[in-house]
C-alpha cells in the first residue's frame, strides 16, 4: 500500500517524539560514556586524553576478569537453570491442578518484594552463627556441613546463585500466558495418538511457548549482566572479590573516582550485551517449531 504525504507526515509525528526520547536518554549517553573511555578523569580536574590505555587496564585486572567470569556464570545459571525452572513451573500449573491459582500467586510474590528486603532475608539465613540454614544443619547433627556460607571462598558465589535462581515468578507467568493462547485441538490431535502429557509438553506446549521462552531467556541472560544489588548487600564482592559483578566493579572504580576505566567497563558491559542478545536470537532462530 502506497503513503500519501499525509500519512508520512502522521506517521512521523506519532513516532517524532519516542524517537526524540530514545536519542536523548540512550544515544547520547552512550556515545558520551564511550568518548570518556578514552580519556583520564576523576570528575574534577580536566580531563586529558590517554587512548586505549583504559581498556588495557580494565583488561589486565585480575577483578575485572573475575567480574565478567561471574557475570557469564549467573547469564548461564539464568538461562540453563531459572528459565527450565520457570518453565517446568508453568508447564505443571498450565495443567490447573488443584489449588493452582494460589501456587501461581505463591511463586510470583518474590517479585512485588523489595530485593533489598530479600537480601537481607538471605544474609539472615547464611549468617553463620544464628543463621537458619546452619541451625537446621545442627539441628539434624550435620554441624560438619556448617559453613560461613557468605564468607568463604568456596561457597559465596554459589550460596548468592542459590538464592536468586529460585525466584521463577516473574518469567513462569511469561510463559504461562503463551502456553493459555495454545489451541485445545493440538492437545486433542495429541491424545487420539495416543501422547502423554509428557510428550505434549514436550512436543506440543513448548515449541508453541517458544517467544515466550526466547523472551524470558533474554531477560534472565540481560538482567544477569546487570547484578548489583544482591551482590553488593550479601558480599559487596567479598570474599577476596570472588563474588565481584560487572556493575559492582563499575560502582567501586567510581567510588574512586576513575572515570575513565569505569566509562571503559560500562562500553564492555554494552558490548557483551549485545553479543548475548545476538547469540541468544541466533539460537532461538534455529528452533524449527511444529
Amino acid at each position: 500500500m502506497k503513503l500519501s504525504g499525509q500519512d508520512r507526515i502522521g506517521i512521523a509525528t506519532f513516532l517524532l517524539p519516542g524517537l526524540l526520547l530514545f536519542l536523548l536518554f540512550f544515544i547520547i549517553p552512550v556515545v558520551y560514556v564511550f568518548a570518556l573511555s578514552f580519556f583520564k578523569w576523576d570528575g574534577l580536574s580536566d580531563a586529558s586524553f590517554v587512548g586505549i590505555s583504559n581498556y588495557s587496564r580494565i583488561l589486565s585486572n585480575s577483578v575485572f576478569r573475575r567480574s565478567v567470569t561471574n557475570n557469564l556464570i549467573w547469564a548461564l545459571t539464568a538461562t540453563l537453570v531459572q528459565v527450565p525452572l520457570a518453565t517446568l513451573m508453568a508447564l505443571i500449573l498450565n495443567e490447573k491442578p488443584r489449588g493452582w491459582k494460589v501456587f501461581r500467586t505463591v511463586y510470583y510474590l518474590p517479585q512485588v518484594i523489595s530485593g533489598v528486603a530479600l537480601a537481607m532475608l538471605w544474609q539472615a539465613m547464611y549468617n553463620s552463627e544464628y543463621g537458619f540454614l546452619n541451625g537446621v544443619l545442627k539441628l539434624l547433627g550435620l554441624d560438619h556441613l556448617c559453613h560461613n556460607w557468605l564468607g568463604e571462598l568456596n561457597t559465596a558465589l554459589p550460596a548468592v546463585l542459590i538464592y536468586w535462581v529460585f525466584y521463577v515468578g516473574y518469567y513462569m507467568v511469561i510463559v504461562m500466558g503463551d502456553l493459555s493462547g495454545i489451541g485445545e485441538e493440538f492437545y486433542e490431535a495429541a491424545e487420539i495418538d495416543g501422547a502423554g502429557k509428557i510428550r505434549q509438553a514436550i512436543h506440543i506446549s513448548i515449541p508453541l511457548a517458544k517467544n515466550g521462552i526466547a523472551t524470558c531467556v533474554t531477560l534472565a541472560a540481560v538482567l544477569s549482566l546487570r547484578q548489583f544489588e544482591q551482590v553488593f548487600l550479601l558480599t559487596n564482592g567479598g570474599p577476596a572479590n570472588r563474588t565481584s559483578t560487572m556493575v559492582l566493579y563499575l560502582y567501586k572504580q567510581l567510588q574512586d573516582l576513575r572515570y575513565g576505566p569505569a566509562n571503559a567497563s560500562s562500553v564492555m558491559l554494552i558490548l557483551l550485551g549485545i553479543a548475548v542478545i545476538m547469540s541468544i536470537r541466533w539460537l532461538f532462530s534455529r528452533w524449527r517449531t511444529i
